[in-house]
């Protein structure tokens, strides 16, 4: 869900300069008309470890659907074909989290492992939201300090004090709204929707199948709402509370209960004495690890350590950042607890994860508020920001008051172009949620609301897994061959299932 790297300059584009840049661009861009699909000029753009035979391509879509001759972006599209032609179906969508995460990339991760499940059923496909990776970027031009992600996360100080975060917040919302222009208010969800619409028509399909991943399983939920008709099997991994009054508002506090069902999962790990030999085991039993981290942090709250990356300390709120991307999968459980150690220790220099070494860039900073602020108007005030972050601190420590505090969004200059989607159980039932019953980020709580909202149109498979994403990923052998039996076959469990560990 996440992309992080170096800061790149910022260059304010007008509408017009974008669409003088995309339309002199030296590849050749078909700019379609309200009523005809664009042209894709497809190329070879293989990378190691990545799929054989991927396909790269750019997709003109209008900034504006409301003037659809008007200026137009570009977005980076790519393509895995089938490799037995004789076996394939259709074209499978592959849509991705964040906001501001690469559907490009992703494809590279596990394309071909999808291309194995589905022998060869479907064309793989995605896209770069606008805003993300090759696809036309948007900026706010903000100070590097705003950019580190331990500020936009909003996390209060350590004595629950949220004034910085509401300085801070507005400071990010004003420069926004001086520099974003019209495509920085152009990322939306429903803007997302309508490009992979946008997308479907170019490769001259009828229906799409999807497999949406966090925030791509509410971006999949809204365009199975707007465009049933064109919905072959969809399925939705780790689903977060589709509530249209909150969104990810909602989503946001729903983390706190998140992390309380995750961490346990970490202490038993963390206990074990499997890790002796690696110096890892942080306690003798599970129960002891909780008070040990949190012990640790507020520690660091009062004297932060320096770490191997100059000027940039481990902080209490840095180790709390560590912690929640810790918990997305298994495989980072080490790292974090050799931080831990790391910052225990008299000697050792803890070794800062790369996300908390340095700010993102503008672009990743700028496509991540804006859509989550553009979809929704945030409510509350600064006193009820400050109340609920009080309360919220001492119901979940693990998070410190960050799932409720203030954030940009709370300043946001431009209402929401349009309301949010609901979704109903109206529509043809060809969805299949897979979720952990574990996740720090999207919980099984918040997945159940979106299983009610659909009714008999979906089926949920419940895995007894942690963490964040769970076909092909956390999961385990059950999960993925409920999700790709359906892919493969369209056939679903007749009723909810459950997978265990």
């Amino acid at each position: 869900m996440r992309t992080y790297g170096k800061s790149a300059a910022f260059v304010a584009l007008s509408v017009t300069a974008v669409a003088t840049v995309l339309t002199g661009a030296a590849t050749p861009r078909a700019v379609a008309s309200a009523n005809t699909a664009p042209a894709l000029s497809w190329r070879p753009c293989d990378t190691a470890g990545g799929p054989v035979g991927r396909e790269c391509a750019e997709l003109p879509v209008p900034l504006d659907y409301r003037d659809p001759d008007g200026p137009q972006l570009s977005l980076a599209v790519t393509r895995v074909r089938s490799d037995r032609p004789a076996a394939r179906r259709g074209t499978l969508v592959v849509i991705a989290g964040g906001p501001g995460t690469s559907g490009v990339q992703r494809v590279m991760e596990k394309g071909e492992r999808l291309r194995r499940a589905t022998e060869g059923r479907y064309d793989i496909v995605s896209l770069d939201p606008r805003g993300v990776g090759g696809s036309t970027k948007a900026s706010c031009g903000l100070d590097p300090e705003d950019r580190e992600l331990v500020n936009m996360r909003s996390w209060p100080a350590a004595d629950g004090s949220i004034t910085g975060n509401v300085t801070r917040s507005r400071r990010i919302a004003e420069a926004c709204a001086s520099n974003g222009g019209a495509v920085l208010r152009s990322l939306t969800t429903a803007n997302e929707v309508r490009d992979i619409d946008r997308f479907r028509q170019a490769l001259g399909e009828e229906k799409l199948s999807a497999w949406g991943i966090s925030y791509g399983t509410y971006v999949g939920a809204v365009y199975a709402q707007k465009y049933p008709q064109h919905t072959d099997r969809w399925v939705l991994d780790s689903s977060g509370d589709p509530n249209p009054s909150r969104v990810a508002q909602g989503w946001m506090a729903n983390m706190a209960v998140g992390a309380e069902d995750r961490f346990p999962d970490f202490a038993r790990w963390a206990s074990d004495p499997a890790r002796e030999g690696a110096g890892l085991r942080l306690a003798q039993r599970a129960e002891d690890v909780r008070p040990l981290v949190l012990g640790l942090a507020a520690r660091l709250d009062r004297e932060p350590r320096e770490s191997t990356t100059p000027g940039v300390p481990l902080t209490g709120n840095r180790l709390r950042q560590a912690l929640q991307m810790a918990m997305y999968g298994d495989d980072a459980f080490a790292d974090f607890a050799g931080l831990v150690q790391a910052a225990r220790s008299t000697s050792a220099k803890p070794v800062l994860p790369a996300a908390l070494a340095g700010p993102l860039p503008d672009a990743d900073a700028a496509v991540s508020m804006a859509v989550v602020c553009n979809d929704v108007r945030w409510q509350g005030t600064v006193p009820s920001y400050r109340r609920a972050v009080a309360a919220d601190r001492a119901r979940h420590p693990l998070t410190a008051g960050i799932p409720v505090n203030v954030t940009p969004c709370a300043f946001w200059k431009d209402a929401p172009a349009e309301e949010p989607t609901r979704i109903t159980d109206q529509g043809p039932s060809n969805v299949l949620m897979i979720q952990g019953l574990r996740d720090p980020s999207t919980p099984y709580s918040g997945a159940l609301k979106m299983r009610a909202a659909f009714g008999d149109r979906a089926r949920m498979v419940a895995v007894d897994h942690g963490g964040h994403g769970m076909y092909l990923g956390n999961g385990n052998a059950c999960g993925d061959r409920a999700v790709t039996e359906f892919l493969n076959t369209g056939t679903r469990p007749e009723r909810d299932a459950n997978c265990a560990n």
